[in-house]
């Protein structure tokens, strides 16, 4: 994305710097957003092929000079669709001599603020393992220079992916100010509480100039230093010319160019405690014509060194060049803790926080396109192990994975699932997950088919047949919906016996019946049930039909009030209090702890502005509020569909009191379990989903929640669904409120001295803490400026739709409510897969398998259990003498290798059981999936054997702990988590 330009003034000039020489390291590059304004397929036309195939070129023609290539997704296609085996065979040697480097790795550079920890994992791993497949190299430095705004959970990501380095660009204005000021961008960041200094890793944080060349040279009108122009949509213009070409570096122009470079050298050079300054050279699109921009770049190197008076060297560098010259200055470097850098505001005007909910329903389709492949991996994982001879199609299956696994990927992009990014690429990224979906589902039902026998049911017609996987690696007892269009009388397990199930009228218009079923399932299992149509049977005391009830509609400011006319609703955990006077929320009652909070909510919207010459303006990226939140209703209207299972509160939010349609609704589901059954999980939590749109233009809709909690305004968020920060509401000169809000992945919650309410997201919203005991989430965004940037590029967020997001509360003791918060949220997340069966029965006999669950112990999370398909050979010698050889297989799997990743999910301290070290036994974890026969501990993405990966370790002014050596059992198979660890294993079975 284009850096939006910051006045110098902001920052004051610093022009001097001490006598030390200056060496500046010139780092070519091209920023090549996958997705944002084009699509991948109109970038790869227009640009992207080409700047592969000319900077490799370019680089063989001379051996000083480098590149660094950044997102992998439009690599692998060119390497793909382009690369010829000349080019191929270039690109070998030019990983081999460190000329060309991959610096992150990734599909993609993820955004920071929005993504799971879970899900930047994945982009990571799948670029890491092609890279490493294809090239025997193993990326070891970040360059996220453009994400909106950087999270505490990516330098622990990075450092646990085998990071020397780490390199962040967009950061509060101010903040950057002052570090720039004193000389602090470069730090240590210890930015996990629990693992510390373990997983610690070097930052350096860009100036002020950020990720693109400075483009001013006072002696043209055009941009300086950008020889090839500006890349030309759609397609690429025939005579090779191209707007606002630099002036070529001629006699004329050589000198000035140099004086200009140089001057901009040593002001940064004054901003860093080395005289070592990176100085990248490129932007967004660039290097399309490599040719063009290093024959002048050339020219002008040559020039500075040959003139020793401009007290500057440069040199053609990689990322890795810069870093390795850094470290071997042996510095001392300041320590930087826990807290990360959101959010970010380019300006006092500029706060951005809107994309924390841009594009809802883009961020919905992405987190449960992610939960699919979640789901899928173990189930074919344990499918292949357990029935190698089965009739799924292997390499079938492995493709409907990938394609899956490269759709969710790609939209963690910093420009995808922030919702920044044009309409057709927010249909691209929808496109492509909804088709990978698609496939994977089939793969799901392929298993099922494969598991049972065809065998009609043996109760008849008239049945209606599903089968429940439960993806999380703990038992799970909870209700999974099934819409329906007819009536039921009767839900069955897979005995024949009946199943507690609540049928009611739907909450969409989109089907008749809401069917509630109580499911309870091992860990990485299947239910299977019988939901027989017709007419309810009144002998089945476990099949119950929801009652409606309507409540009168009630205005906001109902000036009858009459006194004590409040409805109780109770599970064994809560009770819910509504006030009839109102229709809206009274209160919450906690019932294990008695504990009774004052609790209403109701919906609002910011209005914003639309018009430039008005002031400044909401758009994808930026929320800025004229006003305060003005309520969206004049009337609620109330329903309660009370059952023993399920009773779910209604509310209907109008216009005014004789509206025929409803501008907002919430839905609330209390659920009771009945004995017998673990309630540990679906009785601790209101199952809340909202209805929101379409709304009117300029418009930003928030439903604020009040309580009677002294919170001081601090609210808690986390950082990718990894970690909690402690946000405190600061006062600042304009755009107070936007700049306090924060980035809601899957959890935030707000506490007094003794109790918690925790809200849990299934996708990613901004919320914030305006006032004590608030909290209000943005659940909607619909905007329209007339700013020319956002109107080129068609990104006012016109958006129409209407979305239905999903949100758990929990109330409760903060220590039940620290205690339970994270398996709530992975319950939400990973919800179980309703599979429909267009047949079942037995299941086959044929297959000597067995029932026995895959379980975790509460605190630890299976992150991942797959069959990745990577075919190098876990031995890295061995596999560079494979890749020198020849010996590389294009196209095929390898289905013996099983990834297995497991997650400590609490903090040291945080629960004083669930914070405890875990010791796990993997050959009695696995045992379902047969006897294990060889373990390997590797790194993050899979690409190092843990126990050969050496990271640098820089000096820190405060001493560390010694560094953990990584233990595993090798007779049996154990392995210890600590707090917050997560450790990644290739697992082998006889």
């Amino acid at each position: 994305m284009i850096v939006l330009l910051v006045l110098l003034s902001a920052w004051g000039c610093v022009c001097t710097h001490s006598a030390q020489p200056i060496q500046a390291f010139v780092i070519p590059h091209s920023h090549m957003d996958v997705g944002w304004v084009y699509t991948v397929q109109e970038s790869m036309h227009a640009y992207a092929a080409n700047v592969y195939t000319t900077v490799v070129e370019e680089l063989m023609r001379g051996d000083r000079r480098r590149f660094i290539v950044v997102e992998q997704e439009f690599f692998r296609l060119w390497w793909k669709l382009f690369a010829g085996n000349v080019e191929k065979q270039q690109v070998h040697q030019l990983m081999r001599e460190g000329r060309l480097e991959f610096v992150i790795g990734g599909q993609v550079m993820h955004d920071e603020a929005l993504t799971t920890i879970d899900d930047q994992i994945l982009q990571l791993t799948e670029g890491h393992g092609f890279i490493y497949e294809t090239f025997g190299v193993r990326p070891r430095f970040s360059w996220h220079v453009d994400p909106f705004g950087a999270s505490a959970a990516s330098p622990t990501l990075f450092a646990m992916a085998g990071f020397n380095g780490h390199l962040i660009s967009r950061i509060d204005y101010d903040t950057k100010a002052d570090m720039q000021n004193g000389k602090e961008l470069q730090f240590i960041w210890r930015a996990s509480p629990s693992l510390s200094d373990k997983q610690e890793i070097f930052t350096h944080v860009m100036d002020q100039y950020s990720y693109c060349t400075p483009s001013y040279i006072p002696f043209s009108d055009r941009s300086g230093f950008y020889w090839n122009g500006i890349a030309v949509f759609p397609d690429p213009p025939k005579d090779g010319m191209y707007p606002n070409m630099s002036l070529p570096v001629t006699a004329d122009t050589i000198h000035p160019y140099a004086e200009t470079m140089v001057k901009n050298i040593k002001e940064r050079a004054a901003w860093f405690r080395s005289s070592d300054v990176l100085w990248p050279w490129g932007c967004d699109k660039q290097f399309f014509n490599a040719s063009v921009q290093f024959n002048n770049m050339d020219l002008l190197l040559d020039y500075i060194n040959k003139h020793t008076e401009f007290g500057v060297t440069v040199q053609y560098s990689t990322l890795g060049d810069y870093f390795k010259n850094l470290y071997n200055r042996n510095l001392t470097w300041g320590l930087r803790g826990s807290q990360d850098f959101l959010p970010y505001s380019s300006d006092s005007s500029q706060a951005w926080t809107g994309f924390y909910t841009s594009r809802n329903v883009l961020k919905g389709v992405a987190r449960r396109a992610s939960s699919l492949l979640y789901a899928a991996e173990s189930a074919f994982a344990q499918h292949l192990l357990k029935h190698p001879t089965g009739s799924v199609e292997k390499v079938w299956a492995m493709e409907q994975l990938r394609s899956l696994r490269w759709a969710v990927s790609e939209v963690q992009h910093h420009d995808g699932i922030t919702g920044t990014e044009s309409p057709k690429v927010r249909d691209m990224y929808i496109a492509n997950l909804l088709q990978g979906a698609a496939g994977v589902r089939k793969l799901m039902a392929a298993i099922v088919m494969d598991l049972y026998s065809s065998q009609a049911n043996s109760c008849g017609n008239g049945y209606i047949n599903i089968t429940v996987y439960n993806p999380l690696a703990w038992d799970v007892t909870t209700f999974v919906l099934v819409p329906m269009n007819n009536s039921v009388s009767g839900v069955y397990d897979k005995f024949g016996q009946p199943v507690p199930a609540q049928i009611q009228n739907a909450t969409e218009p989109s089907n008749a019946f809401d069917l509630h079923i109580l499911v309870t399932l091992k860990g990485l299992s299947y239910g299977r049930y019988s939901i027989k149509l017709g007419s309810c049977d009144a002998a089945n005391d476990r099949l119950v039909t929801g009652r409606k009830i309507t409540f009168v509609r009630q205005p906001k400011r109902n000036k009858a009030k009459r006194q004590n006319l409040v409805t109780p609703i109770m599970n064994d955990c809560y009770t819910v209090v509504i006030d009839q006077n109102t229709n809206l929320l009274h209160s919450i009652t906690a019932r294990e702890s008695n504990q009774t909070v004052q609790v209403t909510q109701e919906f609002l919207e910011y209005h914003s502005n639309g018009d430039i010459s008005k002031g400044p303006i909401s758009d994808n990226y930026l929320f800025t509020s004229t006003g305060p939140a003005i309520s969206a209703y004049k009337a609620v209207g109330l329903e309660i569909i009370a059952g023993k299972l399920v009773t779910e509160i209604r509310q209907y939010f109008y216009s005014n009191i004789t509206a025929q349609t409803y501008l907002y609704a919430v839905y609330s589901r209390i659920y009771n379990v009945p004995e017998g059954y673990d309630k540990s999980l679906v009785c601790h939590h209101i199952e809340q989903s909202y209805r929101v749109g379409p709304m009117d233009l300029n418009r930003e809709s928030i439903i604020r929640t009040s309580t009677d909690l002294r919170t001081d305004r601090l609210i808690y968020t986390d950082n990718n669904g990894y970690q909690m920060q402690r946000r405190q509401f600061k006062n600042y000169d304009t755009n107070t409120v936007a700049r306090n809000y924060y980035p809601m992945v899957r959890t935030a919650y707000i506490e007094d001295n003794s109790t918690r309410l925790v809200f849990l997201s299934e996708r990613a919203h901004g919320v914030s803490s305006q006032d004590n005991g608030e909290v209000e989430i943005m659940l909607h965004r619909r905007l329209w400026n007339n700013l020319e940037w956002d109107l080129n590029y068609n990104l006012t967020l016109n958006d129409t739709s209407v979305v239905r997001p999903t949100i758990w509360l929990m109330l409760g003791s903060r220590a039940l409510a620290g205690a339970l918060y994270q398996r709530l949220g992975m319950a939400l997340e990973h919800r179980p897969l309703v599979i429909y069966s267009l047949h079942t029965g037995q299941e086959k006999r044929s297959y000597k398998t067995t029932d026995l669950p895959i379980t975790l112990p509460d605190n630890i999370h299976l992150q991942i259990l797959s069959i990745p398909g990577w075919f190098y050979s876990s031995r890295h010698h061995e596999h560079m003498q494979d890749i020198h050889t020849g010996n590389i297989r294009d196209n095929v799997a390898d289905f013996h290798r099983v990834l297995l990743r497991l997650q400590h999910l609490y903090e040291t301290n945080e629960d004083p059981v669930l914070s405890k070290p875990v010791t796990i036994n993997l050959q009695s974890l696995l045992k379902g999936l047969g006897t294990v026969s060889l373990v390997e501990e590797r790194s993050l993405t899979g690409t190092w054997d843990i126990h050969t990966l050496k990271r640098w370790k820089w000096k820190a002014n405060i001493k560390g702990t010694d560094q953990r050596e990584h233990t595993l059992g090798t007779s049996d198979f154990t392995i210890t988590l600590s707090p917050k660890e997560i450790r990644t294993l290739f697992v082998y079975f006889q």
